[in-house]
């Protein structure tokens, strides 16, 4: 079992779309028995909440199923138990380099993206853009989902 981490800032946007839209791409090529997806925040100020309207409105759009996602904060105590913790941001990714060290592959999840425009998926939270997150992240985690089953081969 492979397991992916998407994190973000406060895991009601960005964070929570990736996990929807990875789990959607892997359910499709009937690898939910070999990937194990989840996604956090940095920061505790929406545990607990549902994923913002602009991702939910996104998704839904897109035939992209949502259910039970909530948003979490990230702990130090897991790192270990993923294989890959993909952040959104560099402040994501100073933030989860701060809890610790890990075993983990930790990288920005635009890493994976053939193209990439931009290194960071801006944060639609403050500028209401979660059209543009999606179509950044589509991509790119079309890019890691070849680079697991490359890896797995």
């Amino acid at each position: 079992m492979i397991r992916v981490l998407f994190v973000c800032t406060g895991n009601i946007c960005r964070s929570p779309m990736a996990e929807a839209m990875f789990r959607h791409m892997i359910e499709k090529q009937g690898l939910q028995n070999h990937i194990q997806v989840d996604s956090a925040g940095t920061g505790g100020w929406h545990v607990g909440e549902s994923p913002h309207l602009g991702t939910r409105d996104a998704l839904d759009r897109r035939g992209i199923p949502r259910e039970g996602l909530k948003a979490r904060q990230l702990h130090g105590d897991e790192l270990d138990q993923w294989d890959y913790i993909l952040v959104m941001d560099q402040d994501n990714l100073t933030a989860v380099e701060a809890l610790g060290p890990t075993r983990a592959h930790v990288s920005r999840i635009l890493d994976f993206h053939p193209e990439a425009p931009v290194q960071d998926v801006p944060d639609p939270y403050y500028n209401g853009r979660f059209d543009e997150v999606y179509e950044l992240l589509e991509p790119a985690l079309k890019g890691l989902l070849k680079h697991l089953q490359s890896a797995a081969e």
